[in-house]
C-alpha cells in the first residue's frame, strides 16, 4: 500500500499547487524526503524563477535558423560566444561557420608552413645531399656484388618455401617499388635468365586503370606490354580507406621465373654462403 505522506504530498502539490516550502510546513516533512516524494512531478508553474536571459535564448535560436554564425550570434544579443555555443549547438551549423573555420585552417597552416619553411628546407638539402653522395659512392655494380645485392632483396621480398611445403621453390617476386623490380630483373640476368623469358603479371585494384598500368610497368622493364599475363584484378571494399590511389598508383608487379628451381636453390645457397661468410668474419 502506498505511503499515507506520499499521497499527501502529491496531492498538495498537483492539486493545491503548493511549493516544497510550502508542503514541509504542512507536513512536518524534511526537505529532502519531499523531492523524493515529488520525484517525477512538475512544479507548478508560478514557483518557476523567471530567467532574464529567457527572451535572449530564443532570439539565438531564431538567428541561428536564419544562419548566423556564433560569433554573429554573440555580438548582436551582447553575450560571449561561449554563451552563445551553448544556446544554440544542438542546431546545425550554418555556411557562415563552415566558412569560418576554412579561414581559419587555412590561416593555421600559413602560420605553420611560414614557421617551419626554413627548417624543412633545410632538411630537403641535406636529405638530397646525403642521397646524392651514398649513390655517388655506389657506383656502378659489379656481377659479384649484384647477384649477392638480388639475392638479398629476394629472400626478403620473394616467395619462398615453407616447412609445410618445402618442394614448392618457385622464382616468383612481388613489389610496387620499380627500383627494386629492376634490380630483381637485372640480378636474374646476371644468373643466365634472359628478360624475355620471364613471366609479368600486374595485381591492381579494379578502380584503377590496369591497361595505363600494365604500358607503365612494361616501358619499366623493357617489355611489350603484349607479353604480360592477364591483370589480377582486387575488389574495391568501399569500407577500407586506402591511400594508394590517384594518378601515381600502379598497383604491383609479379615476375615469376618460369622453371625456376634450379635458380631457387642457387639463391638458398648463396643465401647460404653470405651468412656462413658472415659467421665466419664475427669468429
Amino acid at each position: 500500500m502506498e505511503d499515507s505522506s506520499a499521497v499527501e504530498v502529491r496531492r498538495l502539490r498537483t492539486v493545491e499547487g503548493l511549493s516544497v516550502r510550502q508542503i514541509r510546513a504542512r507536513t512536518g516533512l524534511g526537505r529532502n524526503r519531499v523531492q523524493e516524494l515529488l520525484r517525477g512531478v512538475p512544479p507548478p508553474e508560478w514557483t518557476r524563477r523567471p530567467n532574464a536571459k529567457d527572451e535572449l535564448h530564443a532570439e539565438a535560436v531564431e538567428l541561428r535558423r536564419q544562419g548566423c554564425s556564433v560569433p554573429d550570434i554573440a555580438t548582436r544579443l551582447g553575450v560571449s560566444r561561449s554563451t552563445a555555443y551553448l544556446w544554440v549547438r544542438h542546431l546545425p551549423q550554418g555556411p557562415a561557420d563552415e566558412a569560418g573555420r576554412e579561414r581559419r585552417r587555412a590561416h593555421s597552416k600559413a602560420m605553420t608552413d611560414a614557421q617551419w619553411a626554413a627548417h624543412r628546407q633545410a632538411r630537403d638539402s641535406a636529405r638530397a645531399a646525403a642521397g646524392d653522395a651514398a649513390a655517388a659512392w655506389v657506383g656502378g655494380l659489379e656481377r659479384r656484388e649484384l647477384i649477392l645485392v638480388g639475392a638479398a632483396l629476394y629472400w626478403a621480398e620473394g616467395a619462398k618455401a615453407k616447412p609445410w611445403r618445402p618442394n614448392d621453390c618457385r622464382v616468383r617476386f612481388v613489389n610496387s617499388d620499380p627500383l627494386l623490380i629492376d634490380v630483381f630483373v637485372r640480378f636474374v640476368e646476371a644468373m643466365g635468365v634472359a628478360r624475355e623469358a620471364l613471366s609479368f603479371r600486374v595485381s591492381i585494384h579494379e578502380t584503377a586503370d590496369p591497361a595505363a598500368a600494365v604500358r607503365w610497368w612494361a616501358e619499366q622493364v623493357r617489355v611489350a606490354p603484349e607479353v604480360f599475363r592477364p591483370v589480377s584484378l582486387k575488389r574495391h571494399r568501399p569500407t577500407t580507406v586506402r591511400r594508394n590511389t590517384g594518378e601515381g598508383y600502379r598497383g604491383c608487379l609479379t615476375v615469376e621465373v618460369p622453371r625456376g628451381r634450379e635458380l631457387y636453390w642457387r639463391i638458398e645457397g648463396i643465401m647460404k654462403g653470405m651468412g656462413d661468410g658472415v659467421d665466419g668474419a664475427g669468429g
